[in-house]
């Protein structure tokens, strides 16, 4: 689990001096997010880039925000292969009771480079805001990112 208050260095083989260059640059990323993560969006498409974008597998996660949108914490919950991760919604709904969310925003990578959803990513963001909606949590807005880009369903009008 990362929270918010962590600064550690971006997964990746690195070099120690990207490594340090990318802790920095995480460290001023997780400053940003102690406020309303929703008013900037661009911030933390940046932070996703650097914490998974460069993964060779996918990874899929959640931000638990409170009812003002701050940061409660940010926790990768499920590991997959190149391609696919198996995505739990009883798992999702279960650490959100537990951070007593809320609200909150899924994220995942593509190591593909490839940021387009795909049909698989929107059925699950479906399922996830049905699973929530149960409980009382809103599921804001879904992230699919890469090294080089990230895209938000919510600025595409799929959430």
């Amino acid at each position: 689990m990362l929270r918010v208050e962590d600064v550690t260095v971006p997964y990746g083989n690195w070099s120690p001096e990207e490594s340090e260059i990318l802790g920095r640059a995480m460290s001023v990323l997780n400053r940003r997010l102690r406020g309303p993560v929703l008013s900037s969006p661009d911030v933390f498409k940046q932070y996703l880039r650097l914490r998974i974008g460069g993964l060779g597998y996918e990874v899929f996660g959640l931000v638990f925000l409170d009812a003002q949108h701050a940061v409660i914490a940010i926790e990768e919950m499920f590991r997959g292969t190149l391609t696919q991760t198996t995505v739990h919604p009883r798992e999702v709904v279960m650490r959100a009771l537990h951070h007593n969310c809320a609200a909150c925003v899924a994220f995942h990578n593509h190591p593909s480079g490839h940021c387009d959803p795909s049909s698989a990513d929107e059925l699950i963001t479906a399922h996830l805001k049905r699973a929530l909606d149960l409980v009382d949590v809103k599921l804001l807005d879904h992230f699919v990112v890469s090294a080089e880009s990230a895209v938000s369903f919510a600025q595409r009008g799929l959430i």
